[in-house]
Formats: C-alpha cells, structure tokens, sequence
C-alpha cells in the first residue's frame, strides 16, 4: 500500500478540521451516464467509473472524477486529496472530521492511508445524498432525447449513404447552391451549400434562409480572429450532415492527416445536428427536423444522381426539377411530398464575388505595400517531405506508366539508355500528395526540371537548390542540398550523366506513406503519380544564383 509523503501529510494536517461528514463512493456508470458526465474533450471510453467526495453537512460536491474500471484505489485517494485542498464547490480547504463509505474494501483502504490525521473512517450501508446524485443522472440519462428518433434513424443513416457514395464535393464547390422547396412542417425551402473540396470536412449544409448563408459567407470572408469566426459559425441557422471517421487511425498515418474519402465506406460514420443562433450546436435532431432532413437529401440524392454531368460543367447551368419523396408515417401508410430542386446560378455568382472582392482587396493591398510576387516560390512541396535523387528501372517506368494515379507523359521521345529514367521522388502523406498533384494540375502540369546555385551569405554557405517549373510558368523549389555534402555531391554528378544519356529528359514521382513502415523506401503501391518531363540547366532556368534574404 502506497503512502503519503512526509510533506503532503504535514501540508493535510495544517488544514483547518471542521465537524463535518463527507460521504464517499465509487460506482459504475452507464454509457449514457458517461457521455453525460464527460467534457467535450475527453474519451468516453477512458470513463467507466464515478468517484464522488459530497460534505453531507454541507449537501455540495467537493470532488468527481470519472475513471477506468481497472483504475487502482490510488484514485479514491486522489479525488479525496483534492476534496479537501482544492474542491471543486466554492468551499474552503478543509479535513473532515468524519469519512463514511458503503465499501469495506474502501473503508479499510482509506484508514490505511489516512492514519494520524485525525479522520475517523466509518462504514454505512447506505449514502443517502450520493445515492440521490447517482438517481438524478440516471433519470437524466434515461430521459435524454435520442440522436435520432427511433422511427427514422434507419433510413436517415441510408440516406447518409447514398450522400458519401454521390461524393457530390467532387463536382459541387461550396458556393453552388441548390434550393429544395419543401413547403412543410414550417418549412419553405432549404439552400443547399456542399463542403469538401477543400479535402478537410465533408458534408451537406442545408440553410433555412438565404439571409443566414449569406451573413455566414460574408462573415467568414471579413473576419479574420477565431473568435469572430467561431460567432459566425455559432450564427448559422440550419440543418447539417457531416462525416467523420468511425474507426481508430492508422498507427502509420498522423490523425491530422487522415482524408475521410481514403477510408471504405464501413469506416465512415454521419453525423446529423442543427445550428441555430439561440440554441447553439445540437447534435439532435426532433421529429419535424428528421423529417425534413430526411425529404432534402432524398431530393437532393436524386437531383444529383440525374444532373451529375450538367452539374460538373465549367458554368454552373440553370436546372430544376420535381420529385415526389415517400415519407413512413407512424401507422404504417406512406405519405408522398412533392418538393422541387432547383439549382441558383445568381446566388452562386454572387457569393463567389464575395470571395473575389476579398481577393482584390488583398491585390490592392500588396500594391499599396509594393511587395513583388516571388521569383522563387516554396509552397509546392509539403514540409517535411522526403526527397531523394536517383533512378528507376525502365521496366518499372512501363509499370508506373499504367499503373499510376496520375501520368504526365513526356513529348518527345525518350532515349532509354543507361540504368534508367532520372528520378527526383517526394515522398509525403497520402493527403498531402493528393493536393500537390491537384496543383501541379491545375498549373498545367510540370514544364522542367532544374538545379541552380544558392547561397547563404551569413553563415557562407552554398546550395544545390532543386527547382521545378510548371507550363504556367511558375518556378516551385522542391528542395536546398548542401554543396559540401559527398552523398548529394555524388547523386548530382549521377543525375547529370543520366540526364545527358536520355537526352535531357527526367521524371518527377509523388509517393504517399510518409509515416509507414516504406518512408524514404516507397513501393510500387505508394508511387500515385508519374510526370515525365525536360531536364534544364542552371543557365537554361535563367533566374541566376539566389541569395536568402533575412526576415526582419
């Protein structure tokens, strides 16, 4: 049995001893129990257990603790320590003068360790005003609404489906709205905003006016503070269906980096909730908004699947639509909602000008300050990314060829001699690569490859920097080798020559598995891109040796 330091004991005796008695316990909770007693923050699964201190003659709570079930007795002992010097009541530090507990185990336990400080340790077989606290969260417990109710959460959860398997972040931008005319349970219409092309969160917000989409739009584009935008997203008015992941991660991946739509569908978990600026955020949802959400995706399932195509066009078209939507109805008989999904190409229009006023604000802005766009820039490759230089087997080049994600090919023909094509490889999360090639993409793709000389005038020293120009023009640096370093001094002289052998032409592979057992040695299964481009000189990138500035 542990005990108490020599100068706890002598802290604990310095306390002023009142006549009171405290009434202790330990007991085991329900599920519910445990949700409800848990903060936002914490695991539901590490609570299984409640420890209550409670003054019985002073009826408060002087210390809770929620713990595992196979927590020692130490942690009775802990809950009681702070009871006494930092309650979480607004009570004084104090030592009872009196203990009782309805567990033996505990009762000879706590005199134990208590002994010589005056506290008289007492079993009972009942505690009254614990016994009350437990009776009040289980009524809570039991009492407490359901997520869903009971009648429509199993087609909720279809309709949630049916939602991922569209994936309609893939063709719709978050500024793309869809009305859904409903016209029941007090309801006019709902505004339609798709997240997930941002590759963060996903899911279906459906606003009950256009006056809180717009507020919450310009609002986020205005305020800059996390405060102000934590309001603003307080002051939303809608429905929403987001997804997140239902399983543990990967103890290869990093949670933060993890892309829901990596994941099979079975580890995908809905989440249904309602905001409004009065109540906040409530992941509940009542009869009538059940309903509801159930008729808006089942519309807007069906107006998705049927326009996919028009929808995904350069210009977001004019289209509308009438459906009618089978509601289950208590008794048995189904009842049938006529609803119309239109789509509102002015109102998306409008909330995209929001964006590009913001943005030409930011122009004028950095006119007014005369900073130049940089010559050189560096938000291309993900930091902490691992880059080595080498070659690959032309064998394997056929393979990748097929096999990749994504291809670039190259425009002329390759000379395949030597031991095989040139090769810088960036190897990062499965994420981060899917972003980087999204850009390279959107830039037209990879024009060249290059090294140029850099240097560092206050520590004199020079690099090899790696460069990367994309078809728009823009010059990306992939990655600063030291000159004075014989691996890298090696590599380049290899590079060279093999460059040379293929007439000047090299490859650029993206690899995901960062943080699993194949970093710095990806396989054939983590190369999801191949881009074959022309190898330049220093001389060829024109930009001449670079200095790093200092930032002041």
């Amino acid at each position: 049995m542990a005990a108490l330091n020599r100068s706890t004991f002598r802290r604990l005796q310095n306390l002023p001893q009142i006549p009171s008695v405290w009434e202790g316990d330990r007991r085991p909770l329900s599920n519910a129990d445990s949700h409800m007693m848990l903060e936002d923050d914490d695991d539901p699964e590490a609570g299984g257990e409640c420890i209550l201190w409670v003054d019985g003659s002073e009826g408060i709570v002087r210390a809770m603790d929620m713990v595992g079930p196979d927590a020692g007795p130490e942690a009775i002992v802990r809950a009681l320590l702070r009871a006494m010097e930092h309650p979480q009541s607004p009570a004084p530090a104090v030592r009872p003068q009196k203990i009782v507990v309805k567990n033996r185990e505990i009762q000879f336990y706590l005199r134990g360790v208590l002994q010589d400080l005056g506290i008289s340790i007492d079993y009972v077989p009942e505690l009254p005003l614990i016994d009350e606290i437990f009776r009040g969260m289980e009524e809570v417990a039991v009492n407490r609404p359901p997520e869903l109710p009971p009648e429509y959460a199993e087609v909720l959860m279809e309709k949630a489906a049916q939602i991922w398997h569209d994936a309609p972040w893939r063709t719709l931008s978050e500024h793309q709205i869809i009305s859904i005319e409903i016209n029941q349970w007090d309801v006019a219409s709902l505004y339609v905003s798709v997240l997930g092309q941002g590759r963060m969160d996903y899911g279906v917000l459906l606003y009950r006016s256009l006056e809180s989409l717009k507020r919450f739009r310009e609002r986020v584009v205005n305020d800059d503070s996390f405060e102000d935008l934590e309001q603003a997203f307080l002051g939303q008015d809608c429905l929403f269906l987001t997804f997140e992941s239902a399983g543990d991660f990967d103890e290869d991946d990093e949670e933060d980096e993890i892309d829901l739509a990596d994941l099979p569908p079975s580890e995908i978990e809905p989440n249904f909730g309602n905001l409004h600026p009065l109540e906040g955020l409530r992941s509940i949802l009542y009869e009538e908004e059940a309903l509801t959400m159930l008729v808006a995706l089942e519309a807007f399932h069906r107006f998705f699947r049927n326009g996919r195509r028009k929808l995904g066009a350069d210009t977001f078209p004019t289209l509308s639509s009438r459906y009618r939507i089978p509601i289950p109805q208590s008794d048995g008989e189904i009842q049938q909602i006529s609803v119309k999904v239109s789509t509102m190409p002015e109102v998306s229009d409008e909330l995209l000008q929001m964006l590009g006023d913001d943005d030409e604000d930011d122009d004028d802005d950095d006119d007014d300050d005369d900073f130049e766009t940089p010559l050189l820039r560096d938000d291309l490759v993900p930091p902490n990314s691992f880059l080595s230089l080498g070659a690959v087997p032309w064998d394997t080049i056929d393979f990748l060829r097929e096999n990749v994600q994504f291809h670039q090919g190259a425009e002329g023909d390759i000379n395949a001699a030597g031991d095989g094509l040139p090769i810088i490889m960036i190897q990062t999360s499965h994420p981060k690569a899917k972003t980087m090639i999204q850009d390279l993409k959107e830039a037209g793709g990879v024009k060249a490859i290059g090294f140029n000389p850099g240097e560092n005038p206050f520590q004199e020293e020079e690099y090899d920097l790696g460069i990367l120009q994309t078809k728009n023009g823009d010059l990306y640096l992939f990655g600063e080798f030291n000159e004075n370093d014989p691996v890298h001094k090696e590599a380049r002289k290899k590079w060279d020559r093999r460059c040379k052998s293929t007439n000047g032409w090299c490859g650029l592979i993206i690899a995901k598995g960062l943080m699993g057992a194949s970093r710095g040695q990806p396989q054939l299964k983590d190369m999801i891109a191949l881009l074959e481009v022309r190898w330049v000189s220093a001389k060829d990138l024109g930009i001449g040796p670079l200095q790093l500035m200092p930032m002041f």
